[in-house]
C-alpha cells in the first residue's frame, strides 16, 4: 500500500498543534487577567481575603505522589536500560519527593514541639 501524502495534508497536519498551542495560550492568559481583574475589584471593595495554603499538607502529597512516581519509573528504567543517563528521569522525581517529604517531617516536628 503506498502512502499518499500531499504538500496540504502535510501543512494541516503542522498547524494543529501550533493552533492548539495558541489557543490554550490565550485561554490561561484571559483566565489570569480575569481572576487578576476579579481580584483587584474585590481589594477596591474590601471584601478580598486572602486563600490559605497548607504549605505542610502540600509537600506530604506531593512528596508522596513524587516519591512514588520516582520509584516506578527508576525501576522500569533500571529494568529496561539498565544504569545509564535515563535512569535519572526516575531518580530526580524520586530525589524531590524524598527532600518534600524530609521538609514534612521536619517541619512536623517542629509543630509538635
Amino acid at each position: 500500500m503506498e502512502q499518499i501524502t500531499s504538500a496540504t495534508a502535510q501543512v494541516i497536519i503542522s498547524i494543529i498543534p501550533i493552533v492548539g498551542i495558541v489557543m490554550g495560550a490565550v485561554v490561561i492568559f484571559f483566565y489570569l487577567l480575569w481572576n487578576h481583574r476579579r481580584r483587584i475589584l474585590l481589594i477596591k471593595a474590601e471584601q478580598y481575603t486572602r486563600p490559605d495554603f497548607d504549605l505542610l499538607s502540600f509537600s506530604l502529597l506531593a512528596g508522596l505522589l513524587l516519591s512514588c512516581v520516582g520509584v516506578a519509573v527508576t525501576i522500569f528504567l533500571a529494568i529496561i536500560q539498565g544504569a545509564t543517563f535515563g535512569l535519572l528521569g526516575g531518580i530526580i522525581p524520586l530525589a524531590i519527593g524524598a527532600g518534600l517529604l524530609v521538609y514534612y517531617g521536619i517541619k512536623r516536628g517542629d509543630k509538635a514541639s
